[in-house]
């Protein structure tokens, strides 16, 4: 964890305090605990109560491709999601977990071509998605939970196009047992 980092996290809590969020000695308490801390896992107790702080403009990108050949591409945790991402793989699988990413865009186009491999996409609650586009090849289609119609849900609506290849494609929510998520 780099300076820049605790400096952006003392930021967030400043604009914790100055929204009510915490008292002085919270924000005090917190800002000691974020300068001690060595790595983000350090840090996430300090924010765990906090809405996410907002992307900044400039670290916002329109078109992301994740490439990859006979090997898994796989996000998870807080990672910033643009509003068109092109998934391009071949002979492994795919997990894109977004119940804790950035998402900026109330709409995320989803791009696939995956040949030899299963994708699996975690949406977060109150998400909804269209995959009635994507292209089935010896695989199938589940969307378990999540409506089509974009004013049925309060998240981020996800279209999701292309050809999924030789593989499945799930869409799901996150799962939860006795404090483990997957």
């Amino acid at each position: 964890m780099s300076d820049a980092d605790r400096e952006r996290i003392v930021a967030h809590l400043q604009s914790a305090l100055g929204e009510g969020r915490l008292s002085v000695v919270e924000f005090q308490d917190r800002v000691d605990g974020v300068l001690r801390a060595r790595t983000y896992d350090e840090v996430e107790p300090y924010l765990a109560d906090l809405p996410a702080p907002p992307l900044p403009p400039a670290a916002q990108r329109d078109v992301i491709e994740l490439r990859s050949s006979a090997t898994s591409i796989k996000r998870k945790g807080r990672w910033s999601v643009p509003r068109r991402l092109q998934v391009r793989n071949t002979a492994g699988s795919v997990k894109l977990d977004f119940t804790e990413a950035l998402i900026a865009s109330p709409v995320v186009e989803i791009d696939l071509n995956v040949t030899a491999g299963s994708t699996t996409l975690v949406l977060p609650p109150g998400a909804t998605v269209d995959a009635d586009d994507v292209v089935l090849m010896a695989g199938g289609l589940h969307v378990r939970g999540f409506p089509s119609d974009p004013a049925a849900g309060s998240g981020p609506h996800f279209v999701v196009t292309g050809n999924q290849r030789a593989g499945g494609l799930t869409i799901r929510g996150q799962r939860e047992f006795w404090g483990w998520r997957w």
